[in-house]
């Protein structure tokens, strides 16, 4: 498999993280935070991404599942692992590699929120420019991009390329051969 140009460097992917972080070190000074990763992919992102809030949080993780081996969500969306902590009453951060669709995330959103957290906010690290299907509220973007597909720094085709310290877009050629052979 051919991987394309790199679209985002790890310089790059390193900066916005820590302008992400001190925003919300500044936006949730003196709360109960709880940072909740969508599983697998955006693991590398709160990962950093902590590393930069400068306040005492708590993390969990979540896995969901809309895509089975497509590259495109099918929007029936699974909850695969869920939380361990209570989130009641705490703000939730939910952290994500990639916005696509929105499908998922919204799913997500209306599971979380009869928990009755005391707010919840998204940080996503990619937001696929204009091709949500459900409006979503991204508080905290790292940075939006086309809607390629896009591979590396916990963003995966087919299980590989996660551990790339980028994001570089996959070669559509080499989907297209793949998914018909």
């Amino acid at each position: 498999m051919e991987i394309g140009k790199v679209l985002i460097s790890k310089e790059q992917i390193d900066q916005r993280l820590e302008e992400m972080g001190a925003r919300i070190t500044a936006d949730y000074a003196g709360k109960d935070v709880i940072l909740v990763a969508v599983l697998k992919g955006a693991f590398m992102v709160m990962a950093d991404l902590s590393r930069h809030i400068h306040l005492p949080v708590d993390m969990d993780f979540m896995a969901v599942s809309s895509y089975g081996a497509a590259t495109q969500t099918s929007g029936v969306v699974r909850i695969l692992k869920d939380l361990d902590q209570e989130i009641a009453d705490r703000h939730v951060i939910i952290v994500e590699d990639i916005i696509d669709s929105g499908l998922t995330l919204a799913y997500l959103l209306k599971n979380l929120q009869v928990r009755k957290p005391a707010s919840i906010r998204i940080a996503a690290l990619l937001l696929k420019a204009g091709i949500q299907s459900v409006p979503i509220d991204v508080e905290y973007v790292g940075f939006e991009i086309p809607p390629d597909f896009v591979v590396g720094y916990g963003l995966d085709w087919l299980g590989k390329y996660r551990n790339l310290p980028y994001v570089a877009v996959m070669d559509e050629d080499d989907i297209t051969r793949h998914s018909e052979g």
